[in-house]
């Protein structure tokens, strides 16, 4: 399938896949932790943003890696300054600057490994946030000036992740929030 083809079948698909080498994935359902971990990271970055250029995007933003060719859904996406999308649709931003994935037993192997190769291609991106559903754990791959990805972590109850790029705090405490 040509990438034109995939965006065609999925503007007026009823459930969300991912697109990569010509190939179609079709997204699952989340579960109640994942959806809960998810409105407080909007919850808390759409506040911290609220004033700033920025915008936070829910998993119905998709995300294309133009050098690759990926298009996913991740689970939040942050865009900063001037956003560039696809085409004139504006459902594909090409420019986030942020992205967090909430991981699953079925996609943590993916989400660790080859989605995050693909994330890193994508020249804007400096934040990627993987935070665990079964344990306080938020990880947070920051590239830095000479472009190489730094990990920083935190277990800890009342901890807290800068992401300096967006001048923005995740803390487990908003993270777990009812949880």
């Amino acid at each position: 399938m040509t990438q034109a083809g995939y965006l065609e079948m999925e503007r007026n698909s009823e459930i969300k896949h991912e697109y990569c080498n010509g190939e179609t994935y079709p997204m699952t359902g989340a579960s109640r932790r994942h959806n809960l971990i998810v409105a407080n990271v909007i919850r808390s970055l759409g506040n911290q943003l609220r004033d700033s250029p920025c915008r936070t995007y829910p998993s119905d933003m998709r995300v294309k890696d133009e050098r690759s060719g990926l298009f996913c859904y991740p689970d939040v996406s942050v865009s900063c300054g001037e956003e560039m999308f696809s085409d004139d649709c504006q459902d594909t931003l090409l420019t986030p600057a942020m992205i967090v994935e909430v991981l699953s037993d079925s996609t943590e192997g993916y989400d660790r490994g080859e989605k995050f190769w693909h994330y890193r291609q994508i020249p804007a991106l400096s934040h990627y946030v993987l935070i665990s559903q079964h344990k306080q754990k938020i990880e947070v791959y920051s590239r830095n000036e000479r472009g190489a990805w730094e990990l920083e972590e935190t277990t800890e109850e009342r901890g807290e992740i800068c992401l300096a790029a967006i001048g923005c705090r995740l803390s487990t405490d908003e993270v777990y929030h009812k949880i």
